[in-house]
């Protein structure tokens, strides 16, 4: 097997002495000190051009194992692919609660307000509603009682049209419940705490803006009571001196 490659091999000179042995085979044959050079290079060139035949062959017969290895392996790599693609899919298939985008939205900058659902209910029904519920103990006492009431009770009350339906009994004000303190002796920082939520909770269950708390003032003879109105179809449904 050739090693090095024929086609940049250098022809030897057959007329030094270092080839008078070779020479002189062809001379003890008849042919003359310049017909044995001659003889002995074409005989090389003649044995050049067959291993150039031969290296060329193999080095295409390379080439062409090497591009179909390549292709088979660019075959396989496709094939894997395609498995793997038809993987992901089955498997979206399967768990698609998994592979539901997520809805990215901005962080709410306001605190959550979680009253009592007692309080909610008289907001979503336009009722006058105390602003002790919206102060930190009011909040306070909600989370208590939420965490402490029991899920799935519920009780008939009498609604607006006068008929009966059920409600949650968190939504039922509790005799037992901590007492709750009147609007007008709220001091001034449960009343600073309370009004903005108030506000608020109206905003969400779409009080028209001219019927939400319009105003909040002290009364003259006392610095931690408070008056602040709020009207609703022409009654009276805020805190009241």
């Amino acid at each position: 097997m050739l090693l090095e490659d024929p086609n940049f091999a250098v022809r030897p000179d057959f007329t030094l002495p270092e080839h008078e042995a070779a020479r002189q085979q062809l001379i003890d044959d008849g042919l003359t000190n310049e017909q044995a050079a001659r003889s002995l290079a074409a005989l090389w060139t003649l044995a050049n051009n067959a291993d150039i035949e031969r290296w060329n062959l193999r080095q295409q017969h390379l080439r062409e194992t090497r591009l179909r290895e390549e292709e088979e392996e660019e075959e396989r790599q496709q094939r894997r692919k395609e498995e793997e693609e038809a993987a992901r899919l089955e498997e979206r298939k399967k768990n698609k609660n998994k592979y539901v985008p997520v809805v990215r939205g901005k962080v709410p900058s306001d605190p959550t307000i979680l009253p009592s659902q007692y309080a909610i209910r008289k907001l979503k029904a336009g009722d006058y509603c105390e602003l002790h519920y919206f102060t930190n103990r009011g909040l306070e006492d909600a989370k208590v009682s939420n965490l402490v009431a029991e899920p799935d009770a519920m009780v008939m009350l009498p609604s607006s049209d006068g008929l009966h339906s059920w409600v949650p009994a968190a939504a039922v004000k509790d005799p037992k419940a901590a007492p709750v303190v009147k609007d007008e002796h709220l001091t001034w920082e449960e009343f600073n705490e309370a009004a903005p939520r108030m506000i608020t909770m109206m905003r969400t269950y779409d009080w028209p803006d001219d019927r939400r708390i319009a105003g909040a003032m002290p009364q003259t003879n006392s610095n931690s009571a408070l008056c602040c109105y709020t009207s609703l179809n022409n009654v009276d449904a805020g805190t009241r001196p």
